[in-house]
């Protein structure tokens, strides 16, 4: 096993292999690469119980730590999944959202374990790039959004209605 110069950590209760499975499952070049077991008891866990798993998210490596409950996640961390379609945005988003998550605003959910995501659409991406009244229009119908609307961004974009 080759170990990746850098990767993201994620603390969790002892849900990590939970975690792992589910991004596994729900977004494509995403995978577990091991589980390893605790070799003896500790603050968080007994001995043999789950303790780190390494996994890829999106091609992102990752590893996952059961550290108990002592540590909590915040939307000042998040993974971002840049998006084509409707389509896309919406079977993320619904992934994440009807596995336990919650809706925030502007794009972003969070998972079960407390992890943020945001669900951008490129066209989002692009209109804020552009800068301008196009970025403007783009910015102020985002802004009406929990789950982006991607036919909403576009008709801001062209400088129509804003809302969805």
């Amino acid at each position: 096993m080759t170990i990746p110069r850098s990767r993201i950590c994620l603390m969790l209760n002892k849900d990590a292999e939970a975690a792992a499975t589910f991004y596994a499952q729900t977004f494509p070049d995403s995978a577990i690469e091991s589980v390893q077991r605790a070799p003896a008891d500790n603050p968080s866990g007994r001995a043999g119980e789950v303790l780190i798993v390494e996994f890829t998210v999106l091609g992102i490596p990752c590893i996952g730590v059961n550290g108990g409950p002592y540590f909590q996640h915040s939307e000042a961390f998040s993974f971002q999944i840049a998006t084509e379609t409707q389509e896309e945005t919406d079977a993320y988003w619904n992934a994440i959202v009807s596995n336990g998550g919650q809706e925030s605003q502007c794009g972003w959910c969070k998972d079960k374990w407390g992890v943020s995501w945001q669900i951008t659409p490129r066209t989002l991406t692009e209109a804020m790039a552009a800068g301008g009244a196009q970025a403007k229009r783009a910015f102020a119908a985002m802004m009406q959004m929990k789950k982006i609307d991607v036919a909403a961004i576009d008709a801001a974009r062209k400088g129509g209605a804003a809302s969805s």
